[in-house]
């Protein structure tokens, strides 16, 4: 899959392109559209706080950071156990795995408050109160989806794609 990014001038503009999406078979939730608080997007597909954050990626690295810390702490309390404990392997997969979920959890925390990087690039133009158009689909459609855009609305601002997108969009 791969994501489609275009600037609209208003929120019209962005019901037709829906409508004529939905016609193309790209379904709902692979529409998402993104404005400032002076726009009603009454009708569209609101882009969720999954894109519109930097959750997957601070999931991501919470993940791993947590992961290394615990079985760093790990390793460490099976060279120098505490006094009267006898660790094994077990204990230290143990206490990788809740390093790792700490570190999800908490990263996850703060990363959902934290405006996508993807986006910056489109934050002026929203704030201008354009709306920002991302579209998911598959790598062979991206060429035709973006000549409907182009055929059927001159106003509309495709600014490229994404090589990929997270798997859980």
């Amino acid at each position: 899959m791969r994501r489609i990014y275009f600037l609209l001038p208003n929120a019209q503009c962005a019901r037709m392109i829906v409508d004529e999406l939905l016609l193309q078979r790209i379904e709902w939730r692979h529409i998402h559209v993104i404005a400032n608080h002076n726009v009603r997007l009454d009708d569209l597909p609101e882009a969720t706080l999954v894109q519109r954050s930097d959750l997957l990626p601070a999931l991501a690295r919470g993940t791993a950071a947590g992961c290394a810390t615990g079985m760093l702490a790990g390793l460490v309390a099976l060279v120098f156990p505490p006094a009267g404990l006898t660790i094994a392997g077990g204990a230290v997969v143990a206490i990788t795995l809740a390093g790792a979920g700490f570190g999800a959890w908490t990263a996850t925390m703060i990363g959902i408050d934290v405006p996508s990087t993807r986006l910056r690039r489109f934050e002026h133009a929203v704030e201008r109160g354009e709306l920002l158009m991302m579209i998911d689909v598959s790598h062979d459609r991206v060429e035709e989806i973006e000549k409907m855009i182009k055929l059927h609305h001159a106003e509309a601002d495709i600014q490229g794609t994404d090589p990929t997108i997270p798997a859980f969009p």
